[in-house]
């Protein structure tokens, strides 16, 4: 009985396993007819490799064997290792190229070189004089071409060039109108307007114009005294003194009302203008009849109006202004307790100059000074040395290196650069005009410091100012 029920599962399993055999085989046959159509012909040789590797070891499998004969057992086990590893080491197909390999050419086997070939980037010979593609490697910018680039990134708006001197000398119009009625007595010149943007230099900016109030002084009855004779043993500042009054008493000349001492004070005439400003001008009318908003500045020390219009803002600085003896002086005294000091100014000359050399040897001093006056306004460390200091520097430099056009802007720019450390160092910057004055006289030393240490780094590396 038990004989019988082991033949009969034997064959159940057999039975039941060759049917599945016989499905998998019209499978595989139909696979393989149609493997090269679908395949191609390297698909379908993969395929057929892996598919007789599979049947035999199913075959294996299903086949009988001797249960006495254990070398057929391990002859079996080492043909399904075998076959095992033919799948393995059946190579892949290739894989689907994609659309931008399709112009790449096929690599074919390395060839030794034939004289009169050359080695291409990917390793494949070409022959001589065959065109070959170059990468364009990036094209760094020389200092003299950022320095070019920067200037033109400095150019003022046509509109606000030609609005702004418009709008401000309507205001000087009407500024002067008014001393005339309101101060007929004292005999102010004619207003004039002053600074880059009307005096033909390289500007910056259209955002503020310095009106001068010219001062007209009898100079019988008034002198000038240096201020080295002075207690500020300052050369740059100058008194004007009231002389002989012995013989011409006070009420003799109508700025007598301004006098502190035998002086005449630059800070008490600088409060009354201030006062007229503030408080006796209908700024609102003006504006409306000029199309702007006016508006004085009240807290501060200068004379200062700002003027808002559709599309500029404007910062208009009143300077009163004496010329005596060849000298032009501003009502700008220090700050402290000495209030009868007036500051004299070379800018005007710095103007004449600067034009002559120019126009001299066809120079480009215009154009690096706008270069210069714009890397110490967006610089907040250097914005004390903008202006006169960077213009005398360059015209100290002006007297020893001969050559300045624009071919050589970086060659000047990069002297200034130096210049400038080495009287930084000093602590002494000495005017063109007057080598007693010292304009970093009026630097903190903390300040002096800090400017040499920006231009000392930016020696080496003069783009990190641009």
């Amino acid at each position: 009985m038990a004989a019988f029920w082991h033949q009969r599962g034997r064959r159940q399993e057999n039975g039941g396993l060759g049917s599945v055999i016989d499905g998998l085989g019209s499978v595989f046959d139909v696979l393989l007819a149609n493997a090269r159509l679908v395949l191609g012909v390297s698909g379908a040789a993969v395929l057929a490799i892996a598919t007789l590797a599979v049947k035999r070891l199913i075959d294996r499998a299903t086949s009988p064997r001797d249960e006495g004969d254990p070398k057929a057992e391990q002859k079996s086990l080492e043909e399904s290792w075998q076959d095992l590893a033919l799948i393995k080491t059946t190579p892949k197909p290739p894989k689907k190229q994609r659309r931008e390999d399709l112009s790449e050419p096929l690599l074919s086997p390395a060839q030794p070189l034939v004289p009169g070939e050359a080695l291409d980037p990917r390793g494949c010979s070409a022959p001589l004089g065959a065109p070959q593609v170059k990468s364009s490697p990036l094209r760094c910018l020389t200092l003299q071409e950022k320095l070019l680039s920067h200037s033109s990134q400095l150019a003022v708006p046509e509109i606000q060039a030609s609005l702004v001197p418009q709008l401000a000398r309507s205001i000087c119009t009407q500024l002067q109108n008014f001393l005339r009625s309101k101060c007929p007595e004292l005999p102010f010149g004619r207003l004039f307007l002053s600074g880059a943007l009307l005096d033909g230099l390289e500007v910056l900016a259209a955002d503020h114009v310095h009106l001068m109030l010219p001062v007209v002084l009898d100079t019988g009855l008034w002198s000038l005294i240096s201020g080295e004779d002075t207690v500020v043993r300052n050369p740059q500042y100058w008194m004007i003194k009231r002389i002989d009054l012995g013989y011409f008493p006070r009420g003799c000349s109508p700025w007598d009302r301004f006098m502190v001492g035998c002086y005449l004070s630059s800070n008490v005439l600088n409060e009354t203008l201030h006062k007229l400003l503030v408080a006796s001008i209908n700024w609102p009318a003006i504006g409306s009849l000029l199309g702007c908003a006016i508006h004085p500045v009240v807290a501060s020390r200068e004379l200062k109006l700002e003027v808002k219009h559709d599309q500029v803002e404007l910062s208009i600085t009143l300077f009163p202004l004496v010329e005596m003896e060849d000298k032009v002086l501003l009502a700008v005294p220090p700050e402290g307790l000495v209030e009868n000091l007036w500051l004299e100014s070379f800018y005007r000359a710095e103007v004449s100059r600067v034009r002559e050399l120019d126009a001299g040897d066809s120079g480009a001093r215009q154009l690096l000074l706008r270069i210069l006056n714009g890397v110490c306004r967006s610089q907040p460390s250097l914005h004390k040395m903008g202006g006169s200091p960077v213009t005398h520097v360059m015209l100290h430099l002006s007297d020893t290196a001969p050559d300045w056009a624009e071919e050589s802007l970086a060659d000047r720019f990069q002297q200034v650069l130096e210049e400038l450390v080495a009287y930084l160092e000093k602590g002494v910057l000495p005017s063109y005009f007057n080598p007693k004055i010292n304009l970093f006289s009026g630097l903190l030393e903390e300040e002096i410091d800090e400017m040499g240490f920006v231009l000392y780094r930016a020696m080496s590396e003069p783009e990190v100012l641009l």
